[in-house]
């Protein structure tokens, strides 16, 4: 009887050990991707394999604001300059999915799907490709990074704002309490350990990032170098006619393929979880996704004279099939602010062609000496101006270096068609959110001299050119 009861056991034993570990793979490992049919639909709100690796529990975030409502305010994450579309819980360019529980992560829509408003007073327009020149990502990191440093960050106070907007079962209860709010602080608590550097440098503020200190340190391991690699998010669409020209600010790389893969890494994705489906979706798609065009009317005989004007001008640099078009400008010759290019070397573009924890290598790293010269396709759409985003409107980069405004307001949306740019003064009547924040052209990585390329020409030339520019 002994050897019987004693194999009774044992199977007991195994049946509990298997409903224990199934009863975990479901409530934190399971996957319930979510798909969209439309391409446009998957840009903004579709997974690129973040959230296994590095999501934030959905519900945990979503009562953030609320638990600390004194470190965001009223108008809770869209104070970040987070776009909203009605119908949504969740801001464009994060994706909610469930991996054993809802997770939120972010995607390549975060940054590069802008908003305009054509008055003070009007609905905000979503543009799609468009750099988020209300984003600001650096102050939604440090308000996370000081929710998880709070003491009130507890299980206690965060279930209980759960459980006004969303019920818990008593197993998902017990999760949460225990292994999901816990493991949360405690990776909150050591990517600001990772970031420390971040609060030594001037403000990224909105519409800018750092895309490549974060990854030289989180990426490669490499320790923070003390340069400054804030610059303005670019826009992301015509890319067929972009192919083999430098990416990014300094053209570092010159494959897309590498860059889409980079930024899902950089998003949070790993190798295991990295969606390579989704990425190449999107790859494809903006190859031949176009600009959006002027919001306002063009005077057509205006920009037709300066189209002359941009033929002779400008578009050796500044025009598809141009010159110089695609390739990097020598530091010398353009005389903008060096910062952005000397944060990246030639050891990180090694360390990055020489990872080799991915299914595939990065051959196409570089270091070069200057910054590209850039299509203005949709450059009305693109202000502020410059790498570093540190002159406000086109007329104002017409301007010699010495007059352009040393200081001015960024992340307004608000758009100003004369000048071309979103307004950057006189903000009084644009309501209380995304006043903007000042941005001041006397710290490091943000200046704004160079490019006097066009500040001679009289103002009638000038002004013909802008209106040119409004129909690229």
């Amino acid at each position: 009887m002994a050897p019987r009861k004693s194999v009774v056991l044992s199977v007991a034993l195994l049946v509990v050990i298997l409903a224990i570990a199934g009863g975990a793979w479901y409530y934190l490992f399971r996957q319930v991707p979510r798909t969209y049919t439309s391409i446009d639909e998957h840009f903004k709100y579709g997974s690129v394999g973040v959230e296994a690796a590095n999501g934030i529990p959905y519900w945990v975030w979503a009562v953030l604001p609320r638990v600390f409502s004194d470190k965001i305010g009223a108008e809770g994450y869209r104070s970040f300059g987070f776009i909203y579309e009605n119908g949504h819980d969740t801001p464009i360019g994060t994706s909610v999915m469930t991996v054993g529980f809802p997770r939120l992560g972010i995607n390549c829509g975060l940054c590069h799907v802008g908003s305009v408003r054509t008055g003070a007073s009007e609905p905000q327009k979503v543009l799609l490709g468009a750099p988020n020149t209300t984003l600001d990502l650096q102050r939604y990191f440090r308000f996370l990074f000081a929710c998880a440093g709070d003491p009130r960050f507890t299980a206690d106070n965060i279930l209980n704002e759960i459980a006004l907007v969303h019920d818990l079962s008593l197993t998902e209860r017990l999760l949460y309490r225990f292994v999901i709010i816990p493991q949360m602080r405690k990776a909150l608590l050591q990517q600001q350990r990772e970031l420390w550097w971040m609060d030594g440098v001037p403000d990224w503020g909105p519409g800018r990032v750092d895309p490549f200190n974060p990854a030289k340190v989180q990426i490669t391991r490499r320790p923070y170098d003390g340069t400054i690699g804030a610059a303005d998010i670019v826009a992301l669409w015509n890319w067929r006619p972009r192919q083999d020209f430098g990416l990014h600010w300094d053209g570092l790389n010159t494959s897309l393929k590498e860059i889409f893969l980079n930024s899902g890494i950089g998003n949070g994705a790993t190798n295991r979880t990295i969606n390579l489906t989704g990425l190449d979706r999107i790859q494809q798609w903006v190859l031949d996704l176009k600009p959006p065009a002027f919001p306002f009317p063009i005077d057509r005989d205006l920009a037709a004279r300066g189209q002359s004007i941009f033929t002779a001008q400008c578009a050796a640099c500044h025009a598809f099939g141009g010159e110089k078009v695609g390739t990097p400008i020598p530091i010398g010759r353009i005389g903008t602010d060096r910062h952005r290019l000397d944060s990246w070397t030639e050891e990180a573009a090694a360390a990055f062609n020489n990872l080799d924890q991915y299914r595939w290598r990065y051959t196409h790293f570089r270091k070069t000496e200057g910054y590209v010269a850039v299509p203005l396709d949709g450059i009305w759409a693109r202000a502020p101006y410059l790498h570093n985003g540190s002159v406000p409107t086109l007329w104002d980069l017409l301007a010699a270096p010495d007059k352009r405004p040393s200081r001015f307001y960024r992340g307004v949306d608000v758009y100003d068609p004369k000048k071309v740019g979103f307004m950057s003064e006189g903000l009084e009547g644009v309501g209380a959110m995304r006043v903007g924040r000042l941005f001041d052209t006397s710290l490091a990585g943000n200046g704004n001299q160079g490019h006097p390329f066009g500040s001679a020409l009289p103002d009638n030339e000038k002004w013909a050119l802008i209106e040119y520019l409004k129909s690229q």
